[in-house]
C-alpha cells in the first residue's frame, strides 16, 4: 500500500513511529498566541491515493478531501474502505487528497480543486457561501446527527472543572476547529476571558488524535476534542482514552458533513446522495459503515449548525466590545 509520506514503513512500526514524531515535536513546540502554528509532521502537500492497487485506465478521477480531524496515518486507514466503496459503484476512480488545516480544504473547495470534502462543522459554518460548496449527507452516528466537545484532562490530575486549568498548558486542535477551538474559545468567552490571557500556553495539535495523545502522555494539561471521536477511541483503543477524563460536555452541534464542490454537476451529486443514502441498506455498505460506528447517511438540515453561528456572533459581539473605546 502506498502511504502518504512516500516512505515505506514496516506496519508494526508505523504506530510507535508516528508516536514519537509527535511527542518530539511537542518539546520544540513555542508559546503561542490565538493563531500560532504549530507543526508536527507536515502533511500540507499530502496526497494519498484511496485504492492499493494500479488505476483503472479510463475511469474518471473523483478527488475527495478528508480534513485533519484525525493524523493523516489514521484518516487515510479509516477512510480508505469507504472511499473503495464510493469508487466501485460510481465507477470512479478516486483520488484521497490531505492537508494540514481545516482552512487549506476550504480553499481547494473554493478553487474548485476538489469535489468532495469531508469538513469540520465550524469550517462548514465559517465557508458557507463564500468557499464554493454545499451540503451533501451527513453521517448519524448512532442514532443521532448531533455531536459535543469533550474538555479532557489525564486521569491523574487534579483539574476536575474548566476554572482549573488557568494557567496551564491546553491544545487546540485547528484554528478553524469547532470542538477543537471555537467551544473552549466560547466558554472562556462566557466568562470574560481568552485563551491568551487564560492559559499559560496554548498550542495547535492538527488532530483530535493527537490531542488525546498529548493529555494522556502529560505533554498538555487539557484540550478540547471531538466527543465522536474520543468515543471512537474509547471503543476501539480504550487503552488510549481510559487516561484521559472528561471533565466537561458542550450542547449538541450538528455533526461534521460531508460537502460537494458547486463545481461538480448536479446529476453527479444526485449518484453520490442516493449511494451514500442507501449505503446502510446494503450488507458491505452496512459492515464498512459499523466499522466506522456510523449508522448511515442522511439529509442535513442547516438548523443543525445554528449553535455554531450563534457562538462565532457571541464571541465577536464580546471582542468588540472589549476592545472598545472607553466613553468620556
Amino acid at each position: 500500500m502506498n502511504r502518504p509520506s512516500g516512505i515505506k514503513i514496516p506496519s508494526q512500526m508505523a504506530p510507535l513511529l508516528f508516536g514519537c514524531l509527535f511527542v518530539l515535536s511537542v518539546f520544540f513546540i513555542h508559546g503561542c498566541t490565538d493563531h500560532a502554528d504549530v507543526v508536527l509532521v507536515d502533511f500540507s502537500k499530502t496526497q494519498a491515493p484511496a485504492r492499493s492497487e494500479s488505476p483503472r485506465q479510463g475511469r474518471p478521477l473523483l478527488k475527495i478531501a478528508v480534513a485533519a480531524m484525525v493524523s493523516p496515518k489514521e484518516t487515510f486507514s479509516y477512510y480508505r474502505q469507504l472511499l473503495d466503496y464510493i469508487g466501485d459503484n460510481l465507477d470512479r476512480e478516486i483520488q484521497l487528497i490531505q492537508r494540514k488545516t481545516y482552512g487549506e480544504i476550504n480553499e481547494l473547495l473554493a478553487k474548485g480543486k476538489i469535489d468532495l470534502a469531508f469538513i469540520c462543522s465550524g469550517p462548514y459554518v465559517t465557508g458557507k457561501g463564500s468557499d464554493g460548496f454545499e451540503l451533501l449527507a451527513t453521517p448519524q452516528v448512532q442514532g443521532s446527527h448531533f455531536y459535543r466537545a469533550y474538555l479532557i484532562v489525564n486521569r491523574n490530575s487534579p483539574f476536575h472543572r474548566l476554572e482549573d486549568l488557568r494557567g496551564r498548558v491546553f491544545a487546540f486542535t485547528d484554528p478553524d476547529s469547532n470542538t477543537g477551538k471555537l467551544v473552549p474559545t466560547y466558554w472562556l468567552a462566557q466568562k470574560g476571558e481568552r485563551p491568551t490571557s487564560f492559559f499559560g500556553k496554548t498550542i495547535y495539535t492538527y488532530s483530535h488524535d493527537n490531542s488525546i495523545l498529548a493529555v494522556t502522555r502529560g505533554l498538555v494539561d487539557g484540550a478540547s476534542v471531538d466527543g465522536l471521536i474520543w468515543e471512537y477511541y474509547n471503543f476501539k483503543n480504550p487503552t488510549l482514552t481510559s487516561r484521559t477524563r472528561i471533565i466537561k460536555k458542550s450542547q449538541p452541534y450538528g455533526t461534521p458533513p460531508l460537502v460537494a464542490s458547486t463545481y461538480l454537476p448536479s446529476k453527479q451529486k444526485e449518484r453520490i446522495r442516493d449511494l451514500l443514502f442507501s449505503m446502510h441498506l446494503d450488507r458491505k455498505g452496512q459492515k464498512i459503515l459499523e466499522e466506522l460506528m456510523i449508522s448511515r447517511f442522511e439529509t442535513p438540515r442547516e438548523e443543525w449548525y445554528e449553535p455554531i453561528r450563534e457562538m462565532k456572533k457571541t464571541i465577536a459581539l464580546l471582542d468588540r466590545r472589549s476592545y472598545a473605546p472607553e466613553k468620556p
